[in-house]
């Protein structure tokens, strides 16, 4: 850990003055992670044709620029070299041609057809198909079957550029020789028939691919398969007339092609039986083979795709599970929010409710403080309109902007300053918790104020001897800002909520610092504030539930703060806060295999806390990569429907949050925006946190800088905001 004199006011410097390398490099990380996550999306989007998708078939156009010894001629035309040839098949010898695939489902079982009969074919493959499932073009190749490109996404390519052609070919070869580690000069084009159907759009394609050094192969027979006609009508298509030759056109992908499948199982024996040879292209005009093996890079390159094919489909599976868990864990949150919540609010405020004896006794208010100047008075002055008997103790934490002097400037009674060297907020509660005269301890932060009711509502729970320790009811003063409004959404809602939850369940997993009340005795079972995490409140509130005491909330605690004012400090806040909730989990992991009051907050909180404010968090950015992911390659209307779905949940439970605070629904206004935009900045500052973590990195206590904005409570809270700018700290 760090040491005790680097908690506060560190300067961002490594030692020596040379400028700090690790902590840039964390920042980075998210980014990196965002943006490999964002490019592996991407190439899954394009291999599975949502992007660049294009499914427009040119009407039949004129064939005056077409060769007629094309139209007239075979179905294999060669236009490589500058020649305007075309052949066909020798008599009695079949090429059968399967496009589109492969296909998990299917290929294996034509492939299996073929290789029981003993014939070979051709499969015209697509990129996105053999990218997906290379293991079938393998074997294809191995089993001797030919296979050909059928461009990578399956578009008609004369509606595009020469560039968009190439980039069709060459994402098909690449992904046939990372699968098979070969090239091939066999091209068919999509949505292609016989040679006597080719026209003025289709043929400049033709001629384009055979400079590119491609073989184009249409067919002679249709069998018309992709129309599921029935078993006997494929074959009857498929069957060549009068012992010619052909190439017949099937399919092995595309859809449902069980009759295909039992087709072949018919059409290939009884062709046999008359004498014909089921070939591959090159066998049946006895040339040499089109598939060339390929070495070196290129075969690397290929292989390195089809590697990253597989990887963003893995990822993609393993996001799509995470989704499904960020799911639940949303709607199972919401959910006992809601619940529970409300069970709470029923029972605290019922006419006949009460924790014990009222309590009476005086309290020790401690004040830990570094260079809160601009706050300090304000603080001070709002406990000395306590309604309950306080002694302050604010323990200056050898802060230089004169802090101390203010408060002894001010004469105060029952105000005491107690000064330390900069040791860091945990040995300035202890330090305090030593010189305090009464059993009954609040802390708060130097930047906060509290309403006059506010510690007398605070430590009234202790009148149950079982209460060890009171939550309060934190809330943002400073909210008139957009940045202020989004924080005190989440103070409502995301914090307050969760306490009435956690109180419920019995396993609260923090009193907030800014307002929380704690018996001295229980701290001191304990071994008061520990400096072992980031998150002290959050430590000693474990601490205390493995010891067997019980933690509450107290709704109308109410404490007003100043919360960051601009993305750096909130930044940095929110860093140091989702960091040490993590270091106090880890700390406190054997309360899962202990006894007693221990494992039981180890068996149930610990579990809770992790999943709800570590996993939930870390995992909800799913909802809005697929929302994006959605939206850009569909099905946008039921993705958009479905976040609306959520974000209609969040309205209702953070409406409900603020009825039960009788806040003004108005600042309610601005949650859309913050779902969008606060939340992600939620998300990194997660990530950056697991990063530190797993890294084994060590984090600084940073020292926000205040304004001294929040200088009174309202008197009555459905009034709003504490008055802003009000005093002579401002």
């Amino acid at each position: 850990m760090v040491s005790r004199t680097s908690r506060r006011g560190s300067s961002p410097g490594a030692r020596g003055g040379s400028p700090r390398r690790r902590l840039p490099m964390r920042l980075l990380l998210p980014l990196l992670v965002l943006l490999a996550l964002v490019a592996m999306l991407m190439l899954r989007g394009y291999v599975h044709s949502e992007i660049l998708a294009d499914h427009r078939i040119r009407p039949e156009a004129a064939t005056d620029k077409v060769p007629q010894k094309i139209l007239d001629g075979g179905p294999v035309i060669d236009t490589r070299g500058g020649r305007t040839t075309s052949l066909r098949i020798p008599d009695h010898r079949v090429v059968l041609t399967f496009d589109d695939g492969p296909d998990p489902a299917w290929t294996p079982k034509v492939l299996d057809m073929l290789k029981a009969h003993h014939a070979h074919a051709v499969f015209f493959v697509t990129g996105t198909m053999a990218s997906q499932h290379p293991e079938l073009v393998r074997r294809m190749v191995d089993e001797g079957h030919e296979v050909g490109v059928h461009t990578f996404s399956h578009p008609d390519l004369s509606y595009h550029s020469h560039r968009r052609i190439d980039w069709e070919l060459s994402t098909d070869q690449l992904a046939v020789t990372g699968a098979a580690g070969i090239r091939t000069s066999l091209f068919r084009p999509p949505y292609s028939s016989f040679a006597d159907a080719m026209d003025d759009r289709s043929w400049p394609v033709v001629r384009y691919v055979g400079k590119r050094g491609y073989l184009t192969v249409l067919d002679s027979i249709d069998s018309e398969d992709w129309k599921r006609p029935g078993v006997a009508q494929i074959v009857q298509r498929a069957t060549p007339h009068g012992g010619k030759g052909a190439i017949v056109l099937m399919h092995d992908s595309g859809g449902d092609r069980h009759q295909t499948v039992r087709a072949l199982g018919t059409l290939l024996p009884e062709l046999q039986r008359r004498g014909y040879a089921f070939d591959n292209l090159t066998e049946a005009l006895d040339a040499p083979s089109a598939s060339t093996r390929v070495t070196g890079p290129e075969l690397w390159k290929g292989k390195a795709w089809i590697f990253l094919v597989s990887a963003s489909d893995g990822i993609t599976g393993v996001l799509v599970v995470g989704l499904a868990v960020i799911g639940v864990l949303v709607i199972s949150r919401f959910v006992l929010m809601l619940l529970l919540s409300g069970a709470h609010a029923r029972r605290v405020r019922r006419r006949d409710f009460a924790w014990g004896p009222p309590v009476t006794e005086p309290v020790s208010v401690l004040v830990p403080a570094y260079n809160e100047a601009k706050c300090i008075e304000n603080t001070v002055r709002s406990l000395m309109a306590s309604e309950h008997p306080i002694e302050i103790l604010v323990i200056d934490d050898g802060s230089s902007d004169g802090t101390a002097e203010i408060v002894e400037s001010l004469n105060l009674p029952g105000v005491r300053v107690v000064r330390q060297a900069n040791a860091g907020k945990p040995a300035a509660l202890n330090r305090g918790l030593a010189h305090a005269r009464h059993e009954l301890i609040v802390m708060m932060d130097g930047d906060t104020v509290f309403e006059p009711s506010t510690v007398r509502e605070l430590v009234q729970p202790f009148g149950d001897p079982e209460v060890g320790a009171v939550a309060g009811n934190a809330k943002v003063g400073n909210r008139d800002t957009l940045i202020g409004a989004w924080q005190h959404i989440e103070y409502v809602m995301g914090f307050n909520l969760d306490r009435r939850m956690y109180d419920l369940l019995r396993c609260m997993p923090t009193i907030p610092g800014a307002v929380g009340a704690f018996r001295r005795s229980a701290l001191e079972r304990v071994g008061g504030m520990s400096d072992d995490t980031l998150a002290e409140d959050t430590d000693i509130t474990m601490a205390l539930h493995r010891d067997g005491r019980r933690v509450v909330y107290a709704e109308k605690a109410r404490a007003w703060t100043e919360a960051p004012e601009s993305v750096q400090q909130l930044w940095s806040q929110r860093y140091r806060w989702s960091y040490g909730t993590m270091q106090a989990i880890w700390k406190h992991r054997r309360a899962v295999v202990e006894r007693g009051p221990s494992g039981r907050f180890g068996r149930v909180g610990l579990p809770l806390v992790s999943l709800f404010m570590v996993v939930a968090p870390l995992l909800a950015p799913l909802i809005d990569v697929f929302l994006l992911y959605g939206v850009v390659f569909g099905p946008t209307q039921k993705t958009i429907v479905a976040w609306l779905g959520v974000l209609a949940l969040q309205a209702v439970c953070a409406a409900y949050a603020f009825r039960l605070d009788k806040e003004r629904m108005t600042h309610l206004l601005s949650l859309p925006l913050q779902q969008i935009l606060y939340r992600q900045l939620m998300y990194i500052v997660l990530l950056q946190s697991w990063i530190t973590a797993l890294t084994g990195g060590r984090l600084r206590w940073q020292k926000l800088r205040r304004s001294g904005g929040v200088s009174a409570p309202p008197a009555d809270p459905r009034q709003g905001a504490p008055v802003m700018g009000a005093g002579p700290a401002r």
